[in-house]
């Protein structure tokens, strides 16, 4: 392993460890009343996991020329960080539902209605989504900056975002969709919340437009990838490497890019996308290199 790979896994590494922490304090003590509702937040949460999302708004923010305290900035980056990782962490409760996903396995774990019930697995992802905009709300940088990552944030997991991907891929199961409309729906399901996160950095840095027109760009490129490999992973992983029941896709007849092309050009089109990703990274230099490192994490990766 070049020194290069060994510098970014162990960045990865600290800022996952990082936002545990962050996650562990902003989250309500398993024995504060109601006492159930709040440990079944607690193991959802703090459950592990990649973490990536929470990476992409470091790293963005990393990307680009910090305005105002840096102390004040750095707090606020560590809020919008858990921000997000709450909101996935609901969306997680949610699709694992019998009446969504019915999945009784997350990172190695049961899910959380099964450790649980369905009503305190619900109720907890529910009580997850005030508390992330209640983060962002707390963020001590300017008011408009504070505006626009909630709007953000809220339009990603939205109707428009991840909560009308769910729907649609719902409404699919069992249908034959074209590759405009596979893309649509993984764009929304989980591209959002992706490009999302790596708005968050920018907009918690005060980055330029120019800065946040190459993140779009480069945001665009990896949420897609990032569900492309999802695709290929539940073919040829196994639930031990994943954390969760492999095969579930095909199991449950659902469209995915391996289905719609094939193995190898669900392979060739992640390629593409990663390839894409690095090019959109090129106006911002340097600075950037962990979004370029999190980019082939995303798509070389193997669970």
């Amino acid at each position: 392993m070049t020194q290069q790979h060994l510098a970014f896994a162990d960045w990865l590494q600290s800022r996952a460890q990082h936002i545990e922490t962050v996650l562990d304090d902003c989250l309500p003590a398993a024995d504060m009343q109601p006492a159930r509702l709040h440990a079944a937040m607690r193991y959802a949460v703090l459950g592990g996991g990649k973490r990536v999302r929470a990476a992409l708004v470091y790293a963005a923010g990393k990307a680009c020329p910090v305005n105002g305290s840096t102390v004040a900035v750095q707090a606020s980056m560590d809020r919008a960080a858990a921000a997000v990782e709450l909101i996935h962490a609901y969306s997680l409760i949610h699709d694992d539902l019998p009446c969504m996903d019915d999945d009784v396995l997350r990172r190695g774990r049961p899910t959380t209605h099964v450790q649980f019930d369905e009503a305190t697995a619900m109720l907890a992802g529910d009580a997850l989504q005030p508390l992330a905009f209640e983060l962002l709300a707390e963020m001590p940088i300017a008011p408009a900056l504070v505006v626009q990552a909630t709007r953000a944030l809220a339009q990603a997991s939205g109707s428009l975002g991840m909560a009308g991907g769910q729907a649609i891929d719902l409404d699919s199961v069992g249908r034959s969709l074209s590759r405009d409309e596979l893309q649509t729906m993984h764009t929304m399901k989980t591209g959002a919340m992706l490009a999302c996160s790596v708005a968050l950095g920018g907009i918690v840095a005060g980055a330029s437009s120019a800065a946040r027109e190459a993140l779009d760009d480069y945001a665009h490129a990896i949420g897609l990838a990032f569900q492309v490999v999802d695709d290929i992973l539940d073919v040829t992983a196994d639930t031990a490497s994943l954390g969760k029941t492999a095969g579930k896709d095909a199991a449950g007849n659902k469209p995915t890019y391996v289905s719609l092309l094939g193995l190898d050009d669900a392979r060739a089109l992640a390629e593409e996308l990663r390839v894409a990703a690095h090019a959109a990274l090129v106006p911002l230099g340097d600075s950037a290199s962990m979004l370029g490192r999190l980019a082939d994490y995303i798509v070389l990766r193997d669970r």
